[in-house]
């Protein structure tokens, strides 16, 4: 799966030599699923993904099976794919789910907080400071056993109820998680509705605030068509971490238009066209998607996977 000499490489100045893939499909795309995915299949999944090259590999969440029925399998699921010797974030709401993460030998944690209080309260069933303090012991335990930890900021750019998110709003939720211990902050645009001139401001916000660039990273969702243009301002302004979901895997139900996670497979193809590094193999991951599309039964979202795939044909 491959389009001879092309993308052609032509570099773009003062950007990053070199960006970090966060794939998130295999937590953040299957648990939108309808249907629970065979713990089999999501670690042959998983083990291909890291074939393909890439290096961080969100895994699971330790969540209530209540909650998240489609990831009720983390603790079967884990064991399977922890001798791949890539990174394996997993994401914790509390800390009887980081206690479950610990003993099966995790050591890269995720938490999930809200920039507003009405997703807060919706996804989370707190106000936002009554999040934020819940997570404050995670992070510290997670910290003292060494574990690297992130922390997923949502509705960074607009939220379904309230609209327009203000820039102070987004910035106190991370310094608040920084503060806590997080070694990385991922801001979400969890309903696609960013822009890139948004992202920068927000960026030189956090910078101002303290909170260095190489500790943000972006995940940006595709719902009007912004998610390539929001990264590539994310990477002027420095960024050099960026979340992407194999296939364009997940979605979002608060948007009904939305077209899920930046897929890995355009994202890639457009670092590979600005001659970043990325350490990933666009061919192999092309067809890691169209076989998980298939164990899906239906087609990826991905332009460049539909792209590629047709060639072949």
């Amino acid at each position: 799966m491959s389009s001879e000499g092309l993308p052609m490489v032509v570099p773009a100045q003062a950007l990053p030599a070199r960006v970090r893939i966060h794939e998130v499909g295999a937590r953040d795309g299957l648990q939108n699923e309808k249907t629970a995915v065979p713990t089999k299949v999501k670690a042959e999944f998983i083990r291909r993904l890291a074939d393909a090259g890439l290096t961080t590999i969100e895994a699971t969440s330790f969540v209530h099976p209540a909650w998240v029925p489609q990831l009720a399998d983390s603790e079967q699921l884990f064991p399977l794919v922890g001798g791949l010797g890539v990174d394996l974030p997993v994401l914790v709401p509390n800390q009887r789910g980081l206690e479950r993460a610990l003993a099966l030998g995790a050591r890269r944690i995720a938490v999930f907080a809200s920039a507003t209080e009405s997703f807060a309260k919706a996804n989370l069933n707190r106000t936002l400071d009554e999040s934020l303090a819940v997570f404050d012991p995670v992070v510290r335990q997670a910290k003292d056993a060494g574990a690297h930890v992130r922390g997923y900021v949502s509705m960074c750019f607009g939220d379904p109820w309230e609209g327009a998110v203000p820039l102070h709003q987004v910035a106190r939720v991370c310094t608040a998680l920084r503060d806590m211990g997080c070694d990385e902050l991922s801001l979400g645009d969890t309903i696609g509705v960013a822009t890139p001139g948004h992202v920068l401001e927000l960026l030189s916000l956090l910078n101002e605030e303290g909170v260095p660039t190489n500790t943000i990273g972006v995940h940006f969702h595709d719902t009007y068509g912004q998610a390539l243009a929001n990264t590539f301002a994310a990477l002027e302004h420095g960024v050099t971490t960026v979340d992407a979901s194999a296939g364009g895997l997940g979605g979002c139900p608060y948007a009904k238009s939305a077209t899920g996670n930046l897929a890995t497979e355009d994202l890639v193809w457009m670092l590979h066209g600005l001659g970043i590094e990325t350490g990933v193999d666009l061919g192999r991951l092309t067809a890691t998607s169209v076989w998980m599309a298939e164990q899906l039964g239906r087609p990826s979202p991905s332009r460049t996977v539909r792209a590629l795939s047709h060639k072949d044909q």
